[in-house]
């Protein structure tokens, strides 16, 4: 197991470099993000393609030696990760495209990505000596947190806005989490989250601020590449919040390339409502300044998009994913709340894939891509459905409707039917 003592990390603002503590972690000096460093030259020489054939590990545990504090550890219970890559040509057809995949996140034990978060903060609570974790989310960070700490016996407490979709309300309750919804915007509960956690001395699991999150979330980026084997798509498209997802998948497709498993990384498509477009705002500024690299700054917004799990005002992990776009020779794509809602059946309905808003504004961003000519007919791309589509069943009726009621006779269902 790697000491904790021997984890670099790493500022992203001010690039200063020392050793991780899980105790701590913002930078010590700007309070800015960090990200953790490995030593992949070292890892290259035990992490290779036949290696990884032959290991039976179905899980993002796979690649334990690139999840801080995972070797030797006790790991979660429940299993995250290892989901399924799923052709979509009728969806690929649908959006003017010959090859697409998606990768459906749903699957994990909670219904989203978040698992891989969860799991790798999970450790962090323990290396950290923490009497329980705290986190804020808009809906599905929290649910995860609350799943992975509910099988673990570790207590945890969430922070929500007052308005998240019930489902996530009733899942969290469902795992015991201590549930505190705050009548204001996630951005609120996350500031009030960053106190609470200092003056309780809870483990703070919130994304952004916690590289770890990143660190479990990369692991995606390392599936897609193995289950194509190991031949990169040439882009990956993701929903952006926080933009904490699309800077590990960043982390994780860069470090591939550091150990030799793949020959390029995928550009990368950053996707946000135009309601909620702080990460989109900044490259969109960054690509028309002069300079190299290029300057970024991350403005909030007044986030009102019906993507719950998108809806940020000031992104906690802004920073890091306009980096993820730009190095990544990427795009980051905003699409209107109906166009990220009629993508809910749409990908149900041709590839058999369910998602919430959040999770097919992934889709909506890449037809998007698609029409502008951004993406090539040939080129493989891969959709990551984040999270799954019963977590906000509101949404989905919205654009579905409901059925018709009828009363228990043969006559009106051949009526229906047009039999009789």
């Amino acid at each position: 197991m790697t000491a904790t003592s021997e984890l670099v990390s790493r500022c992203f603002s001010c690039g200063r470099e020392g050793a991780f503590d899980p105790r701590d972690t913002t930078c010590a000096a700007c309070g800015g993000n960090q990200e953790i460093l490995h030593d992949l030259p070292a890892l290259r020489r035990i992490l290779t393609r036949e290696a990884l054939a032959r290991r039976g590990e179905r899980s993002m545990w796979r690649y334990e030696e690139l999840v801080p504090l995972a070797e030797g550890a006790a790991r979660p219970g429940l299993i995250a990760g290892w989901t399924p890559l799923i052709p979509a040509p009728r969806l690929g057809e649908a959006c003017g495209h010959r090859t697409l995949l998606l990768k459906d996140e749903g699957r994990n034990p909670s219904g989203s990505l978040k698992d891989r978060a969860s799991a790798a903060a999970l450790l962090g609570a323990r290396a950290a000596g923490s009497p329980g974790i705290i986190g804020a989310s808009t809906g599905n960070a929290g649910s995860s947190m609350a799943c992975l700490a509910a099988e673990a016996g570790v207590g945890c407490s969430i922070l929500v806005p007052a308005d998240a979709p019930a489902a996530k309300i009733a899942q969290l309750l469902a795992f015991g989490a201590r549930v505190i919804p705050v009548r204001g915007s996630y951005d609120q509960a996350f500031d009030l989250c960053l106190e609470l956690s200092g003056r309780l001395g809870l483990y703070n699991r919130s994304t952004g601020v916690n590289p770890l999150t990143r660190e479990g979330k990369k692991t995606c980026a390392f599936e897609i590449c193995e289950q194509l084997d190991f031949v990169s798509p040439d882009w990956v498209f993701v929903s952006v919040g926080d933009g904490n997802i699309i800077s590990g998948l960043h982390k994780g497709f860069t470090e591939l390339l550091a150990l030799g498993l793949i020959e390029k990384t995928p550009r990368l498509g950053a996707v946000q409502s135009s309601r909620s477009n702080a990460v989109a705002a900044a490259v969109a500024r960054a690509g028309a300044a002069p300079g190299s690299p290029p300057s970024i700054e991350i403005e909030p917004v007044h986030a009102s998009t019906r993507a719950d799990s998108i809806s940020v005002d000031l992104p906690r992990d802004g920073l890091a994913a306009a980096r993820a776009v730009l190095e990544s020779g990427g795009c980051a794509i905003e699409v209107d709340d109906e166009e990220i809602l009629a993508h809910i059946p749409l990908v149900a309905r041709t590839s058999g894939v369910f998602g919430e808003p959040a999770a097919v504004a992934s889709v909506a961003g890449f037809a998007a891509a698609v029409e502008r000519g951004l993406v090539r007919p040939a080129e493989r791309a891969v959709c990551v459905i984040t999270g799954n589509g019963l977590k906000d069943v509101a949404s989905v009726t919205k654009v579905t409707g409901e059925p018709r009621r009828v009363p228990a006779d043969p006559a009106v269902l051949e009526e229906i039917y047009g039999g009789g």
